[in-house]
């Protein structure tokens, strides 16, 4: 079977006549199945019966759709019983020495956007970042909560089961179960069950090696697979050794002060007011967005931040110029705090331990969301209707518009505007450890980068040309 867009039109047009309404997991089983007959997983003399494991995920009518000649895509335990290979050569682990040489045709198990993997993990996180767009089955639902979604094998299951008893947050837990789907697919047929500590190791030495990725991305992983292999499936990794990436120290992106008014100068309503403060307080875009009312302290001019990266607490600065805009939008969040409370909404989203404890905290003023959704939406934890804090990329979205109308030559990002906070400060005479704190960097060599991108760095230099 040989997959393209004209086949995958054949492929939708005839679900939809049996009666079915395809999503993206029908195409995304379509795909899967031509590139298992791609790989030459059915031997030769097999039945041609669909994987058992994709055959359970296969939407309803796609195997049908597919017709009894391209049925081909089957799976590897009936590849391999077809051949007549016996079970201790599909548990041999692959030669190292050709890692390197079949990498291109195993590159397909990673995303082609993998370098931006961050906090992003599988392709479902990224349909969940907005969670009012629908989720797999029927167009129009949405997406059921994460009691019911405990994966699709049983290693997955299990490092469900682990990251829910740590209680990870719902982005950490897609994050590590994606690296573990990227895992299992470089060591197909094989499951993760079997490998060994010299499996992760030529998965992190490709990485580095034929994928390219960043430091931080392979520590991602490392740290994802450490958790998946040794606490969710009990496997001892022991000491390992593979090819790092190597590491790299970019320069932030800096606005000067007359750029920032520029950018400002496009933005109105609560997208100016999510900006300024940002700007203004040095905060991180998901610190921003899980703002509650009770972190912001306007008459002492402060704002709290809780479980910040690295699971850190710091106190930061509110602009006195943000005061009055601040209090006359709390005011308006008030009405639509009444409102949900009259429409019966559950209250907000808290972590589990204070859930547990004060279980109708939710349902108080101090604990909304500073920058609430417009609409309430399904919680994938939990399957309740409530309402959510403002999107991510949504806002991210707003930030690059006006970043193009204030025709900034720079590639900004909401993350930029905290540059320029750090920036700004050390250039106006604020000493560097005051900066360290109010940024919550836990080494001052983090925050010394900023001295390498202020407008007159070190004593002030003057280039030799100006005088």
């Amino acid at each position: 079977m040989f997959a393209c867009i004209a086949t995958a039109k054949t492929y939708i047009s005839e679900i939809e006549a049996s009666g079915s309404n395809p999503g993206r997991p029908a195409l995304r089983w379509f795909f899967d199945a031509a590139w298992d007959a791609k790989q030459g997983f059915v031997a030769k003399g097999s039945s041609g019966v669909i994987d058992p494991e994709r055959s359970k995920s296969a939407p309803a009518g796609a195997t049908g759709a597919l017709g009894a000649g391209k049925a081909e895509g089957s799976g590897r335990e009936q590849a391999v019983a077809g051949a007549g290979v016996g079970a201790d050569v599909s548990e041999k682990r692959p030669n190292r020495s050709e890692i390197g040489a079949d990498a291109s045709e195993r590159r397909p198990y990673l995303s082609e956007r993998g370098a931006d993997i961050s906090e992003r993990g599988a392709d479902a996180s990224e349909r969940r970042r907005d969670l009012s767009v629908p989720g797999p089955g029927k167009r129009g639902m949405e997406p059921g909560p994460a009691s019911a979604d405990l994966g699709a094998s049983d290693w997955e299951r299990k490092l469900v089961e682990a990251a829910r008893r740590r209680a990870f947050s719902w982005r950490t837990e897609e994050t590590y179960r994606g690296w573990a789907v990227r895992f299992a697919k470089f060591i197909e047929p094989r499951k993760p069950w079997v490998a060994d500590g010299g499996d992760v190791q030529a998965f992190l030495t490709d990485m580095a090696v034929q994928w390219r990725a960043s430091a931080s991305t392979q520590r991602q992983a490392l740290n994802a697979l450490v958790f998946f292999m040794q606490e969710a499936l009990g496997v001892q990794l022991g000491e390992m050794d593979f090819q790092r990436s190597a590491k790299k120290r970019s320069v932030p992106v800096v606005l000067s002060r007359d750029e920032v008014k520029r950018l400002l100068a496009e933005l109105d309503g609560t997208p100016r007011l999510m900006a300024e403060l940002a700007y203004g307080s040095g905060m991180r875009l998901m610190e921003l967005l899980r703002l509650r009312v009770h972190h912001l302290d306007l008459e002492r001019r402060q704002l709290k931040v809780f479980a910040g990266k690295g699971n850190k607490d710091r106190l930061t600065v509110v602009p006195d110029s943000l005061i009055a805009p601040l209090r006359a939008h709390l005011d308006r969040l008030r009405e639509l705090f009444a409102e949900d409370r009259k429409n019966g909404l559950p209250g907000v989203w808290l972590p589990e331990g204070l859930d547990r404890k004060y279980p109708r905290a939710g349902e108080q003023w101090e604990w909304q969301w500073v920058f609430p959704s417009r609409e309430a939406s399904i919680d994938p934890v939990s399957g309740l209707k409530r309402r959510h804090h403002a999107v991510d990329t949504t806002f991210q979205r707003i930030i690059k518009g006006a970043q193009a109308s204030a025709k900034i030559d720079k590639r900004v990002t909401p993350h930029t505007l905290r540059h320029s906070f750090a920036t700004h400060l050390l250039e106006s005479g604020v000493d560097i450890r005051t900066v360290q704190d109010l940024l919550g960097h836990e080494s001052v060599e983090t925050t010394q980068i900023y001295t390498h991108v202020m407008q007159k760095p070190g004593l002030g230099v003057r280039s030799p040309l100006d005088a």
